[in-house]
């Protein structure tokens, strides 16, 4: 990791105009330093500060960073407020966005970054606190401390750095999630000069690198399954070894693979370096468990006398922990390498974002990287050098023996030993929920506990609609018998405005108090009622879709100043929600979202207007959108206000009918609406 960090410092001083971030977790407090613990230029050691400067530097640079717009389960071990850390606190050059584009429960778990369109670096590594640490894995390294100076364990990953058109490749995925979190659309660049690091030798040369992915099916897109479909091609080309660094390991179609292959080729050896334990209940009882299940596979397969289950032990440990395995590493036959984000779990495979870089040896060139590689791996785990791994493997021809061989009582592979692991049922729930095979069906509330966004639906329409009119009911009730009368009682506001009904000034003071209430998040229902209650229908409707409009332009232009970035601290994953609603950018679009807010009214025009859309087509649109309600609260003035002053229950049943007509015609306008969006997609796909 150290390494990484190292080599991505050099890497980033060479960038001229575009670099891209995205991470699982990104810390602006990450001490961007190599082996020495040191900067070794005259740039700020932290991420935050260093982006900073570099953009300070280099004008023409702009610096993306895409972060998972995680739940509130990890809260606790994430830097406060990342989006005010990373981008209150940085130059314009620098623009942070949240990333909700996914499933309920699932995560961004990709970590890449991409400079210039003309180098990448993709792998298991993110840009956070408790990740660095060098090859040596020292019990005590003054340099490995998190921001509060308290020390952490060896910790050990791998990252891959490529340039050429792999490079190019994840550059466009990064681009397309950003684009998919309806943060902007940011323009690709052209790949000039070469921003290699000098330092750096590149172990390939002149060979092809595949890219896998895997994305849950969200919103009416398949899944993508590329990575699962690589384990299991990999494991079924194998031939004599296969070597597996992981953290997670669980999945039961690949157990049943790789117990096939090993009983279809009696020479195959299997070693798999993890973690010796997992250290929270949730770990314990879905991934530990899981774990469990796959090794017993395993001997049931009777090959588990050619696997070994391995953690890196160090020398006076007295807590044989061992070195934290984060790293997702296979290594096939001297011929196949593959290393990325992606765990050897459920959740891999199918239900959070990842990303994999791979490649076959075309050569013996290629074979011999390969297995350097490999050697230089199992030696920083078995406390030697890479030539005596060769040399072992030379004289025993086993992978197995090697280890063997070469372990010790110092730092050595000792077996992990999961005999008290439980898998009750408890633990197989546990399971299904921390490690599911694909996205569960949640409701939405459950999105902010464990991240994510519930796919919209029909009855999910529906239900907005009538919790609408339930809020627009519930709030005369409100209104007339809590203390919150005192703030908003439609009665006071109504007798105020009634003495100034012949005022000459009140074409100016019923617009002004919209555009006051909208500035202050005042609800807009609240002033609307009050026209109906005050004004005849044809006054009314005109005071309040005129009140309405003048209130969402100067807010729209108010969010179009601010931008969405700074809003994005304050509204939260609302406003990436907001804008993808918005990101058709058509006047059908601001309609059906007026007639099913997802947001208040305030909310809805600041990020409309951070979103780009023309002000014409927004105001257009929030004219279909509002007119109908406007026009049924206008006819129901009258018994509105009784319903308030008399709440007989003839009036009560007025006010409901008028609400169930209001429910009917948004329901009406709004199969309208998608049928005109419908045609409108399909002419453009035409």
């Amino acid at each position: 990791m150290a390494a990484y960090y190292g080599t991505l410092r050099q890497a980033l001083l060479n960038a001229e105009r575009s670099v891209f971030i995205a991470g699982w977790d990104i810390d602006s407090r990450t001490r961007l330093v190599g082996p020495s613990g040191e900067a070794e230029d005259d740039l700020p050691e932290r991420l935050g500060p260093f982006l900073s400067e570099l953009v300070a530097r280099r004008p023409k640079l702009k610096i993306h960073i895409l972060l998972w717009d995680y739940s509130v389960l990890y809260a606790l071990e994430r830097e406060t407020l990342p989006a005010v850390a990373l981008d209150w606190n940085t130059p314009d050059g620098i623009s942070v966005c949240l990333d909700d584009v996914l499933p309920v429960g699932a995560s961004h778990h990709q970590k890449i970054v991409v400079i210039d369109d003309g180098l990448a670096f993709c792998g298991g590594i993110d840009l956070t606190i408790r990740r660095w640490d060098t090859p040596e894995h020292a019990l005590d390294n003054e340099n490995r401390t998190d921001p509060t100076g308290e020390p952490y364990r060896p910790f050990h990953d791998i990252q891959m750095m490529a340039d050429g058109e792999v490079a190019l490749a994840l550059g466009e995925l990064l681009r397309g999630r950003w684009r998919n979190a309806a943060c902007e659309a940011p323009i690709a660049v052209e790949p000039m000069g070469d921003v290699w690091p000098d330092d750096v030798t590149a172990d390939f040369t002149g060979i092809d690198i595949a890219i896998a992915r895997t994305i849950p099916a969200y919103d009416g897109e398949d899944s993508v399954r590329e990575v699962e479909a690589l384990y299991r091609r990999s494991i079924e080309t194998a031939e004599r070894s296969i070597y597996i660094e992981c953290q997670y390991l669980t999945v039961d179609g690949i157990a049943e693979s790789l117990a096939r292959r090993m009983q279809e080729k009696p020479t195959l050896e299997t070693v798999i370096v993890a973690p010796n334990v997992h250290h929270s209940w949730l770990e314990e009882n879905s991934m530990n468990a899981g774990r469990r299940r796959v090794t017993d596979r395993l001997k049931e397969a009777g090959v588990w006398d050619r696997v070994r289950f391995v953690y890196p032990a160090l020398a006076g440990d007295e807590s044989d922990q061992g070195v934290m395995v984060h790293a997702k590493l296979t290594i096939v036959d001297d011929t196949f390498l593959r290393v990325g984000s992606s765990n050897l779990n459920n959740r891999s495979m199918g239900m959070d974002t990842e990303c994999d870089v791979a490649l076959t040896a075309t050569d013996t060139k290629h074979r011999d990287a390969i297995a350097d590689i490999r050697n230089r791996l199992l030696a920083e785990h078995l406390g030697t050098d890479k030539e005596a791994v060769a040399a072992a493997l030379e004289e025993r021809g086993s992978l197995l023996r090697a280890i063997d061989d070469l372990g010790g009582a110092g730092r050595t592979l000792r077996p992990i030993d999961l005999s008290d692991v439980s898998d009750d049922q408890v633990a197989q729930t546990v399971g299904q929920i921390a490690d599911p095979e694909k996205p569960l069906a949640t409701p939405n509330f459950v999105g902010d506990l464990f991240g994510g966004t519930e796919k919209r639906t029909e009855n999910g329409r529906l239900i907005k609609i009538l919790s609408i009119a339930l809020v627009l009911l519930g709030l005369v009730t409100l209104w007339r018998y809590t203390p919150l009368s005192a703030l908003t009682d439609v009665e006071q506001m109504v007798d105020w405005i009634r003495r100034l009904e012949r005022s000459l000034w009140m074409p100016v003071i019923v617009p002004a108090a919209f555009v006051l209430g909208g500035l202050t998040v005042f609800p807009v229902t609240v002033l609307i009622a009050v026209t109906g209650i005050i004004f005849d229908p044809v006054a009314a409707f005109a005071y309040a879709l005129g009140g309405s409009l003048l209130s969402a332009a100067v807010t729209f232009v108010l969010g179009e100043t601010i931008g969405r970035g700074p809003l994005r601290p304050f509204i939260g994953p609302r406003v990436n929600r907001i804008s993808r609603s918005l990101a058709r950018q058509g006047i059908v679009s601001v309609a059906v979202l007026r007639m099913v807010p997802i947001a208040p009214f305030t909310v809805i025009n600041l990020v409309a207007g951070a979103s780009h859309i023309r002000i014409t087509d927004f105001l257009i649109g929030t004219l279909l959108g509002m007119a109908p309600g406007i026009l049924v609260i206008s006819l129901l003035g009258r018994q509105l206000g009784e319903a308030l002053s008399n709440p007989s229950p003839m009036e009560m049943v007025y006010l409901g009918a008028g609400v169930a007509g209001w429910l009917l015609l948004s329901l009406a306008l709004q199969r309208v609406a998608r049928t005109l969006r419908a045609g409108t997609k399909n002419s453009r796909d035409d």
